[in-house]
């Protein structure tokens, strides 16, 4: 099969096309024929050496694909109500940028109703990022408001569209007008941009000084102190990346008399039951949502993965226009 090997740690020219041995599927794991693979951020990292990849998964990046289902444990696969020629969607370790990937039974979901494969290969790494975050440990309820950095980026949109379909209030943050246009046309109540506005005075005035309930951050650094003071009484802040740096300060004292929560989470290695019960979860509660088209796939770019194998392969430039920040919406492979 053909795949999309790093070869050195580096730009994205170091992202090749190369042949790999089709993986075999074990207990509980099935094999799809991928159509499409989601690129995202920790894509990036794995790239530039800094996100290892876990024991046991695949040294081939790529968190999700969809495809159809070509082999497998045959009684995981009863279970879970799929079979050989279903079209499935799935969350993996590692493996994605290929033509062949092994994915556990429990992390795969059907393609939603109308979805291509390129739709559904946008979903799963930040539908169950944003699920796990925002829905289970951020505890975020109907009536409350979140806060989202990065609105108009996969993990962004995915929030703001599911924030909105459970009923909460949803603000937030981009880096042009025309990245808080298109969050506002997916639903946010209110965009800042953060390069012309402060957003905790925004968030101030937006929220009559109340505050928010929840801070989606993926940027951490610096924003931290900045989101506490955004936070209402009883608040919730959830980092989720570390764009903006590791450390950060912390006021106590706000975090003592606000009586906040501040967490964080990463979901590659989590348990395959875990993430299963994401899953369940998602298939439930979110995916009638998208079979209706009350919330939608949003894909910026499709680029060709096996499109030559030199420095300017598809794989290399979506890389390069993830790193840009251009994208408003998920980047797709396609094979």
């Amino acid at each position: 099969m053909k795949a999309i090997e790093i070869t050195a740690y580096g730009a994205p020219d170091v992202l090749r096309v190369a042949d790999r041995p089709v993986p075999v599927p074990g207990v509980g794991e099935l094999l799809i024929r991928v159509s499409a693979s989601g690129v995202n951020r920790p894509d990036v990292l794995q790239r530039t050496g800094n996100y290892p990849v876990p024991a046991g998964a695949s040294d081939i990046p790529g968190l999700e694909v969809a495809g159809v289902v070509v082999s497998g444990d045959a009684e995981a696969m009863a279970s879970a109500g799929l079979q050989v020629g279903d079209r499935v969607c799935a969350l993996v370790a590692g493996g994605g940028y290929a033509q062949m990937c092994v994915a556990p039974v429990a992390q795969c979901l059907p393609v939603p109703q109308g979805l291509s494969y390129i739709e559904a290969a946008s979903l799963p790494e930040t539908f169950f990022t944003v699920w796990s975050n925002v829905f289970d440990r951020g505890r975020l309820q109907k009536g409350e408001t979140l806060l989202v950095h990065g609105g108009s980026s996969g993990i962004g949109i995915t929030a703001i569209q599911l924030a909105k379909a459970m009923g909460a209030t949803v603000v937030v943050t981009a880096g042009s007008d025309e990245k808080c246009a298109a969050c506002l046309a997916l639903g946010a109540d209110y965009a800042i941009n953060y390069k012309t506005h402060d957003f905790v005075d925004e968030v101030q005035r937006i929220t009559q000084q109340a505050g928010v309930d929840v801070v989606l951050d993926m940027v951490a650094g610096s924003y931290v102190a900045r989101d506490i003071q955004c936070l209402a009484e009883d608040g919730r802040l959830v980092i989720i990346a570390v764009q903006g740096g590791t450390h950060s300060e912390v006021h106590a004292g706000l975090v003592m008399r606000k009586r906040l929560t501040v967490t964080g989470s990463t979901l590659r290695v989590r348990s395959v039951a875990f993430k299963a019960a994401i899953a369940q979860a998602l298939q439930q509660q979110v995916w009638p949502l998208l079979a209706d088209t009350r919330i939608k796939p949003v894909v910026c770019r499709v680029f060709a993965a096996d499109a030559g194998s030199d420095a300017l392969s598809g794989a290399a430039q979506a890389h390069a226009l993830m790193e840009s920040g251009a994208n408003i919406g998920k980047i797709v492979l396609t094979w």
